[in-house]
C-alpha cells in the first residue's frame, strides 16, 4: 500500500471514503423512509435492526473492545479503535440488506458477486488509505456480512409474510382476486 497515493486511485478511495461515511447514510435512511411510506413495516424492522445491531452493537463494541491502534498517517480523517473497520462492515451490510429488501431471489447471484467487488473495493481503499490494517477490513466484512444475515434469518417469516400480504394486495388491486378467472372475458 506504499507509494504515491494520488491520481485515479486517490478518486476511487475517496469516493469509496465518502460512501462508507456518515453522508453515505443517505441510502439506507432514503430506502428505511421508502419502506415506512409503503407501510413495509417488517421490512423497515429488518432494516433497523440490521443497521442498529450491525454498527452500533457489533462493529463500535468490538472497536471498544480491542481498541486497536491505526496504522500510522492515515490519509482521511479517522475515529479511534482500527479493528474492524466499519466502511467495510457497512458496505457488507448494505450488500445483504439491500440484497434481501430489492432484489429477487432469482437474480440474487449476480447481485452477491457484484456486491463481494464493491465489498473488497471498500476494503482495499480503507487499507490504501492508511486507515485500517488489512485484518481489520476482513473482520469489518465478515461482521457486516454476518449481522446483515442473523438479521436477515431473525426477521426472514415476517418478511415472508409481509411478501405475501403485499402481493396479495397487489393481486386485488388488479382485479385478480379470487374468482376473478371464472368471470368470462366480455361477451
Amino acid at each position: 500500500m506504499g507509494g504515491p497515493h494520488d491520481g485515479p486511485y486517490l478518486a476511487v478511495a475517496t469516493v469509496l471514503n465518502w460512501f462508507g461515511g456518515p453522508v453515505g447514510a443517505v441510502l439506507p435512511l432514503s430506502l428505511l423512509f421508502l419502506l415506512l411510506f409503503r407501510r413495509r413495516w417488517a421490512s423497515a424492522g429488518f432494516l433497523l435492526a440490521a443497521y442498529l445491531g450491525g454498527n452500533m452493537l457489533v462493529i463500535q463494541g468490538l472497536k471498544h473492545l480491542v481498541d486497536r491502534p491505526r496504522p500510522a498517517d492515515p490519509l482521511v480523517r479517522v475515529d479511534h479503535g482500527s479493528f474492524p473497520s466499519g466502511h467495510a462492515a457497512t458496505a457488507a451490510l448494505l450488500v445483504v440488506v439491500a440484497g434481501a429488501l430489492l432484489v429477487p431471489a432469482a437474480r440474487r447471484r449476480a447481485w452477491w458477486y457484484g456486491g463481494a467487488v464493491f465489498t473488497l473495493a471498500m476494503m482495499w481503499s480503507r487499507t490504501w488509505l492508511h486507515a485500517h490494517w488489512l485484518t481489520d477490513t476482513v473482520a469489518g466484512a465478515v461482521a457486516g456480512a454476518g449481522a446483515g444475515l442473523l438479521t436477515w434469518w431473525l426477521f426472514q417469516p415476517a418478511l415472508t409474510r409481509e411478501g405475501v400480504r403485499s402481493h396479495d394486495r397487489r393481486g386485488a388491486a388488479a382485479g385478480a382476486g379470487p374468482g376473478a378467472a371464472a368471470v368470462p372475458d366480455g361477451g
